[in-house]
């Protein structure tokens, strides 16, 4: 059974015992907590020497295709004005900026990451775009260190594949969210015999086994979108519960 369908077991298992008091008596839940899924998928980006501009010019080129239709994905998760958002992942600023022109001056914008030099990559271009509406957060490998019901909508591109533990990190998203909020993903298909080699062997789950571990975080699927121009990558929105 691969590692992937072992944590899931797990993290069902942990879900469906019974909590007292807020406190998990279940010791499947204490180790579907502490499990690294994918031990050192963070090392690049946590490194002090990390090459930014090399970031850029990787994450934001046409060979890209979230690059290529980012207008079309900043329109799918349907921010307007006044709105708040974390773009959870938020690596160069991709997203960032539409989604601090979408919700104007009178929303706001977390831009989590966990790099430190992307943090204050971010910081720099929120200063010099001059997007007060922006707060970048510096988070962590298990926790979006979010405040608890800040956000309306928490937005994830290509990035959930870098959860090295996602059942504490949904659990962090899941408190940011307010009641009935949104969790949107987008992620690459990991398909065997279609897949790009280089994707099946950096990302470690597919679309269903994603699925199922949000839901068992207290997530509902409402959509499986179809956005045009997205070939390798799927889109989800999840209703918080």
């Amino acid at each position: 059974m691969q590692r992937s369908s072992l944590l899931l077991l797990a993290l069902l298992a942990a879900c469906s015992a019974p909590a007292e008091r807020g406190i998990a008596p279940a010791d499947a839940q204490a180790t579907a907590l502490t499990l690294s899924v994918a031990p050192g998928i963070n090392d690049t980006y946590l490194d002090p020497t990390l090459d930014v501009d090399g970031l850029v010019e990787r994450f934001e080129g046409e060979s890209r295709e979230v690059y290529v239709h980012r207008e079309r994905i900043a329109e799918w998760t349907g921010l307007c004005d006044g709105m708040r958002v974390a773009d959870i992942g938020a690596g160069t600023g991709l997203f960032t900026v539409p989604f601090a022109q979408r919700v104007g001056d009178e929303g706001k914008v977390f831009a989590v990451e966990i790099a430190p030099r992307l943090v204050e990559h971010l910081e720099s271009v929120a200063r010099a775009k001059g997007m007060t509406q922006v707060q970048v957060v510096e988070g962590g490998e298990r926790d979006v260190r979010l405040p608890d019901h800040s956000v309306q909508v928490a937005f994830v591109c290509d990035t959930y594949h870098h959860f090295e533990y996602p059942a504490e990190t949904l659990r962090s998203i899941h408190r940011a969210i307010v009641p009935n909020g949104e969790l949107l993903i987008i992620d690459f298909e990991r398909i065997e015999g279609v897949t790009r080699p280089w994707i099946l062997g950096h990302v470690r789950a597919g679309r269903e086994v994603v699925i199922a571990e949000i839901e068992a975080a207290g997530f509902k699927l409402t959509d499986q979108a179809s956005i045009p121009g997205l070939v390798e990558n799927y889109a989800l929105r999840f209703r918080r519960l």
